[in-house]
């Protein structure tokens, strides 16, 4: 009699329909590794190394030691200097914010045509060269130039800007106004604004709902296209050197001196790794502030929404 076995399997377990995608981290580690190591060179090269040379110079030229930095400590027109950048950077930064916060509001309430226009208008002058936009500025801003028939025609009479703080803000302010627009823009347009209806509704006063509601949610893209401008003001040489004039030179000009002229190259390299380290709290500072906004605007947000539902 033939004896007849069965193989006894075990039972399948049935894949599980919500699992995902099996992870591709070790297929995709080798190829991603190579593809970024053309921009780690491209960093190493143009910015590590520039920047390690600079900060060895400084050490070393003229003789090994501290001096250059005793020098900036202890030099008033350093300080002077200093003080100048900061607080120019400081005025460009809030004269774009002033202008680009409304702008950018009136961006997310236009109707798609006159959305593009307002767009075009920020974005053609964006294009331009920096050289172009510069010496037009030099024209315009001068005795007779047509800054100054528009505000004789108004009755304020002539005002002196070529060569002054004034007509380098004007001017820095125009090259600057891209780079707030278009964050805090793009904030805008992801900002609920049935939230600020609920604030509405709940008896706040528009202006209230707006300070309370839409300003911190907003803030994120303020923040960032206020540190690009902030950081970017602070190493401005282009429209500074021609608008502006040499007793109103801000640190990047006074830097170019003492390599061009001095050929203090010491002197030059604690110049500019002081304005890296102050480049670098401040990016700090925004951070944190960042944080902070953010995560109260991100509790508002869900607070309002799950009181709404």
């Amino acid at each position: 009699m033939a004896v007849t076995t069965t193989e006894v399997q075990a039972p399948r377990t049935p894949p599980d329909p919500h699992a995902g995608p099996l992870p591709r981290t070790r297929r995709l580690t080798g190829p991603l590794v190579l593809l970024a190591v053309p921009a780690l060179l491209t960093v190493l090269i143009f910015f590590v190394v520039p920047a390690l040379r600079l900060l060895w110079l400084s050490f070393t030229t003229p003789e090994p030691g501290l001096g250059n930095y005793a020098a900036i400590a202890t030099d008033e027109v350093t300080h002077t200097v200093v003080l100048r950048t900061l607080g120019m950077a400081a005025v460009v930064t809030v004269a774009c914010v002033l202008v680009a916060y409304p702008y950018a509001y009136l961006m997310t309430i236009a109707t798609p045509r006159w959305r593009t226009v307002l767009l075009a208008i920020v974005l053609i002058p964006f294009w331009t060269s920096l050289m172009a936009r510069t010496f037009a500025w030099v024209v315009l801003l001068q005795d007779n130039g047509v800054v100054n028939q528009i505000l004789a025609a108004v009755g304020v009479g002539q005002v002196r800007l070529l060569g002054t703080g004034a007509g380098v803000t004007l001017a820095m302010a125009q090259v600057m106004l891209p780079f707030v627009v278009l964050p805090v823009y793009a904030t805008m347009r992801g900002i609920d604004r049935r939230l600020v209806a609920a604030a509405l509704s709940l008896g706040a006063r528009p202006s209230v709902a707006f300070a309370r509601v839409y300003l911190p949610l907003s803030f994120p893209g303020v923040a960032a296209g206020a540190t690009l401008v902030m950081v970017m003001s602070l190493g401005f040489y282009v429209t500074p050197s021609l608008v502006g004039s040499p007793q109103q030179s801000m640190l990047a000009q006074f830097i170019s001196v003492q390599v061009n002229q001095l050929v203090n190259f010491g002197a030059a390299g604690a110049l500019a790794v002081t304005l890296l380290v102050v480049t670098l709290v401040l990016l700090a500072g925004v951070q944190v502030l960042t944080r902070t906004r953010g995560a109260r605007g991100n509790g508002l947000g869900s607070g309002m929404t799950g009181g709404a539902a």
